[in-house]
């Protein structure tokens, strides 16, 4: 359900201001409506920035975390936000340093290798050469383009032969002009032996560097989570300034939000006890009221399907708890073996007790899931891609399994179900958001498709009504068909609402059909995963068949176990896609769901 809210517009002195919202996230229920764009604020855009500094190093020093020894983990304080800003510019001046030696060690190991062609050499071997009159000059030529002439006129030498390049030198009188087709290379600075001594040096300084981060992670990232909560407070007080209106001359200020009403009495009675003033103010039509879900243990489980589309508006009905059997029933049909579901169900048991708290829901949501499955997947008759209905012991009870078209019929049962659920949700909601008299045609067309799909539906599944029922039927169709020709807009012109419902018949005609047709899907990809299973049983028996026993089992099991677990792997995906499609574009459009609310978040400390 959606929690009722309670809209209030406090007054404040415009010298009281900062004790009054300090108050106010003492209290912390309220959450503030936003009138005015924080973009181009510079304070709010200073703590963004600083924000984003601090989450880069969180995730940075995360990583790091885990290579940091235990026994130097640190306990977390407080610090001051100069303390903050100095740690934080530490650890960035380090990182800073490392992308520095990283790219000094590049470049060096570039040169090291270019030298390793020419071979290890002294530079001052050149230098007191040149001081005795002679030139040592550096060239590279394709190999076929060496010109052996050279040698006799510019003292030169192959120095070596690399990938079709020949790199060799000149040794002339100081002066003496060397003419040859050749390049001369940039070489580097340093020899051979100083070269792999600085890349030497370069590595340690790195270890050096990772050594001292790895360090600080042990209890930087925790002070930095920390740092990062603070920052969210300070941000989120500066934004509540923001979001106040200044009245007569800038003496009072104006602040307005929601609460919700189970915590309205509690905040008058701090307001009043404070001596500030508040005003209670009715909410307008069409505002946007933040959303707070309140569900019962299983229903909550679903809202991150909910949310992942968008939360409902104020004026809706929580669609939640509506769609959460239905999701369930569609994933154990569309993942259809009871082998995998069990699987399922005990891995979310055993993982539910080792992981932290946010992780269990999801786990139970699994646990859910696979419960489902195991259901679905034995009245289907399948296990672990075998068909039950093939095996021996199980033929006394083999016409109690759904068949292949049993499964294709159930499925468009279902979907009919939904879509004709879903018309009565927004009939539901129609009658909630403006009244009896607009509900009446909704409920109509709930009304007559019913009646119709009892009529002209139960006999294609071989149940015969008895004739009065059918007349019963056809006369609660043509009473409501008649609602909905002259009454679908009330207040409107005739002629208008009979046009308005011829449209809406074509419109609901053409779209219940296609609606249908996606459910036959829940049947396919069931029916595709149980094919799968089968062909990697069969696989892993014919395959290993001319194997001997002890080298035919562990064979067999490897099989079995790729096949299965990529089956589990692409059924879980189609299991969770296909359902929330049925969801979002099925139920949420028959049930007229509008979406577009935003969460209830109030204005507190992190």
């Amino acid at each position: 359900m959606i929690v009722p809210m309670k809209k209030y517009a406090f007054l404040v002195y415009h010298k009281e201001h900062e004790a009054f919202l300090k108050t106010l996230r003492d209290a912390g229920v309220v959450h503030i409506k936003e009138t005015k764009s924080i973009a181009g604020n510079a304070e709010l855009g200073e703590l963004q920035a600083l924000r984003k500094r601090v989450s880069e190093q969180i995730a940075f020093l995360t990583k790091l975390k885990d290579e940091a020894p235990r026994k130097k983990t640190a306990m977390v304080k407080s610090l001051s936000k100069e303390e903050y800003l100095s740690l934080l510019e530490k650890v960035e001046e380090l990182q800073e340093k490392k992308s520095q030696l990283a790219i000094e060690r590049q470049a060096v190991r570039k040169d090291l290798e270019y030298m390793r062609v020419w071979g290890n050499f002294s530079y001052s071997t050149i230098e007191n050469l040149k001081e005795s009159g002679y030139v040592v000059s550096f060239f590279t030529c394709p190999t076929s383009k060496f010109d052996t002439r050279w040698e006799e006129e510019y003292n030169a030498f192959t120095v070596n032969n690399h990938q079709s390049t020949s790199y060799f030198i000149t040794i002339t009188k100081v002066g003496e002009q060397v003419e040859i087709e050749a390049d001369r290379p940039k070489m580097p600075d340093r020899g051979l032996d100083v070269l792999e001594t600085a890349c030497e040096q370069l590595d340690e300084n790195i270890r050096t560097v990772d050594r001292r981060l790895i360090e600080m992670a042990a209890y930087t990232q925790a002070t930095f989570e920390l740092f990062d909560k603070q920052l969210q407070d300070e941000f989120n007080f500066a934004k509540a300034i923001v979001q106040t209106d200044r009245q007569a001359e800038d003496k009072l200020l104006l602040l307005e939000g929601w609460t919700t009403e189970n915590q309205a009495s509690g905040l008058e009675k701090r307001l009043d006890a404070d001596g500030y003033f508040y005003q209670e103010q009715q909410i307008d039509e069409g505002e946007n009221v933040p959303i707070q879900l309140k569900n019962n243990r299983y229903a909550r489980l679903f809202e991150p399907i909910t949310k992942m589309f968008s939360l409902p508006n104020y004026t809706e009905l929580d669609p939640t708890p509506l769609l959460a059997p239905f999701f369930m029933l569609f994933f154990g049909l569309c993942f259809g073996d009871a082998g995998y579901g069990l699987l399922v169900l005990i891995a979310a048991t055993v993982l539910k007790g080792r992981v932290d708290v946010a992780m269990k829901p999801i786990l139970s949501l699994a646990q859910w899931l696979g419960g489902t499955t195991i259901v679905v997947g034995t009245l289907t008759g399948t296990l672990f891609g075998v068909a039950l209905v093939d095996v021996a012991e199980f033929r006394a009870v083999k016409d109690y399994f759904l068949s292949q078209d049993n499964l294709m019929t159930l499925a468009i049962i279902l979907g009919l179900i939904h879509i004709v659920f879903g018309k009565i949700v927004a009939a539901c909601k129609t009658k909630k958001q403006k009244g009896l008299k607009y509900s009446i045609a909704p409920w109509a067309w709930v009304l007559v498709i019913t009646a119709l799909l009892l009529v002209f539906g139960l006999p294609m599944l071989d149940i015969q009504l008895p004739q009065t029922i059918i007349y019963v039927c056809y006369s609660i169709a043509a009473v409501c068909g008649l609602a909905i020709l002259l009454y679908n807009s009330p207040g409107k012109n005739i002629f208008l609402n009979i046009g308005s419902a011829v449209w809406g018949t074509y419109n609901l005609a053409s779209g219940m059909l296609g609606d249908t047709l996606s459910y036959i899907r829940l049947f396919a990809i069931g029916l595709t995963g149980g094919i799968l299973g089968s062909v990697f049983n069969m696989l892993g028996v014919d395959m290993t068949a001319g194997l001997p026993i002890v080298v035919r089992i562990p064979v067999m099991l490897i099989i079995l176990l790729i096949g299965h677990g990529l089956n589990i792997g692409l059924c879980t995906i189609s299991s969770l896609v296909h359902p929330v499609r049925l969801v979002f574009v099925e139920y949420f459009k028959n049930s007229e769901y509008e979406g577009g609310g935003i969460a209830y978040l109030p204005f507190k400390k992190t």
